[in-house]
């Protein structure tokens, strides 16, 4: 299911955001999803992610009003940025990389974080 793919690759992107060394191979980390396309789904994710996340940091970080980049909670971060990554870089359209995103973060974050993470995506997608 595509729902447990993107859940693994928002958990690896979460870990990237505390590890700055470099990575091994994900492939032992998405061993747990039993379908191939579900495994390349999130492995393309979390690569996109990866290519272009200094892109993403500043799309971010411009629309973030009365925030500063380091002062948002690293759950809604990552989601924020699986949600981008798979509009911008894997085609996924916006409304199922927004419904699904906030559906992870229903069992993830806090339950004000929804309207925050929507927020944040909301005011990038209207500049594009």
């Amino acid at each position: 299911m595509r729902r447990e793919a993107r859940e693994k690759a928002f958990q690896l992107i979460f870990e990237r955001l505390f590890v700055k060394e470099s990575y091994g191979p994900d492939e032992e980390f998405f061993a747990c999803l039993k379908k191939e396309e579900d495994k390349a789904f999130a492995n393309e994710i979390v690569t996109k992610f990866s290519e272009n996340k200094t892109e993403l940091e500043s799309l971010v970080e411009a629309n973030l009003i009365g925030y500063a980049l380091s002062r948002v909670y690293k759950v809604d971060l990552a989601l924020i940025y699986l949600a981008l990554t798979e509009i911008k870089f894997c085609g996924t359209p916006f409304q199922i990389a927004i419904n699904e995103t906030l559906e992870i973060a229903k069992r993830y974050s806090t339950e004000k974080s929804s309207r925050f993470i929507n927020g944040v995506i909301s005011a990038i997608l209207k500049k594009d």
